[in-house]
């Protein structure tokens, strides 16, 4: 494969993202070479790109990637020529560390994450290291795949460590690509009664449509009240929205023994009382994205019809739209880039 081009998204020095001609090396011993099929945009993917952690630019953008395998190095075991497999932002370990044995391998020091410490996905082909790249059960469809790589894992992960039983309430704080998938996951893998809180009235009646059984809006109602006086208080709340408010509100709607799962990333600190967080055993827990095997069991539950994904495809050239639409919180579900139906411009 040497010398050869392809088309990828990069960020660039003016936090722009633009198509460019990119070089495509040789596989090294362990990895493999995707076949993009389709990259979601995440909000992530946003911050990289407007360089908050930090300038990256030149990289290739996009962790939420699908693609099959065309080449694979001489001593992979893991792909096949013909797999569908995953370019997810938990890229790769180190595979040695405390983390990396634990079960906890997205904590890894040495972590490599895809659009951003990696080449990611953004593009027409990609080089993975084989044994990070998640196989994609034959059922599921690569559109719903690559939301499920990031979006569908990251809650899966979140839902999953709120240790939320079958009946029990969970809040939701936050129904945007996160938030929509979230939901799925609480209800239908793990059995949870779902309130859905939101700003924005659009993204409830998205809920209600897949299943909320409470839904809030904070600009009419303080959710704390209405929750603790519906249901006695949550179980648990995840909350994958950005603003501080909204983890100040998940403390307010959780019951004691209550556990809050935090996913978003708003650059403030929460309000935590901690007599109450004593006297009532309220737990806090950040959740980072998902390991392989989180992203192996999120998968499954989408070829089982369990959480079905909203996606629109778009074209490579639509990026900055889609960020601006992303800033102007217009968009519903998840954009995905269309990596096989390329412009020829």
């Amino acid at each position: 494969m040497t010398d050869k081009k392809m088309k990828a998204i990069v960020a660039n020095k003016d936090h722009k993202a633009e198509v460019v001609e990119h070089d495509l090396r040789d596989l090294r011993p362990g990895e493999a070479l995707l076949k993009m099929i389709c990259c979601g945009v995440c909000h992530t993917d946003l911050h990289v790109k407007n360089a908050d952690f930090g300038d990256v630019s030149g990289v290739i953008l996009g962790h939420e990637g699908i693609g099959e395998v065309i080449e694979v190095a001489d001593d992979v075991t893991s792909l096949e020529i013909g797999d569908r497999a995953s370019v997810a932002w938990f890229f790769q370990g180190c595979g040695h560390c405390e983390y990396c044995t634990t079960g906890r391998e997205t904590l890894c020091r040495e972590v490599k994450n895809a659009g951003y410490t990696a080449d990611g996905g953004m593009a027409e082909y990609c080089i993975v290291t084989a044994d990070y790249a998640v196989k994609v059960p034959e059922e599921l469809a690569s559109p719903a795949a690559s939301s499920i790589t990031c979006a569908g894992v990251t809650t899966y992960k979140a839902i999953k460590s709120a240790n939320i039983l079958p009946g029990e309430w969970i809040v939701i704080s936050g129904l945007g690509g996160l938030g929509n998938l979230a939901l799925q996951y609480a209800k239908n893998v793990f059995g949870a009664k779902v309130i859905a809180v939101d700003i924005n009235d659009g993204q409830l009646e998205f809920a209600k449509k897949y299943g909320a059984d409470l839904t809030v809006n904070p600009l009419n109602e303080d959710p704390g009240e209405v929750i603790q006086a519906k249901t006695g208080g949550a179980h648990a709340a995840v909350v994958t929205a950005v603003a501080r408010s909204a983890f100040n509100q998940a403390v307010d709607s959780v019951r004691a023994g209550g556990r809050i799962v935090a996913v978003g990333l708003p650059s403030e600190s929460m309000d935590l009382n901690i007599p109450r967080l004593v006297l009532d055993g309220i737990e806090v827990i950040g959740s980072l994205v998902g390991t392989r095997q989180d992203l192996k069991e999120a998968f499954q539950a989408g070829a089982d019809g369990l959480v079905v994904p909203q996606c629109e495809m778009r074209l490579m050239e639509d990026i900055n739209d889609i960020f601006d639409e992303m800033e102007e919180g217009k968009i519903r579900g998840r954009m995905v880039i269309d990596l096989e139906n390329l412009s020829n411009h």
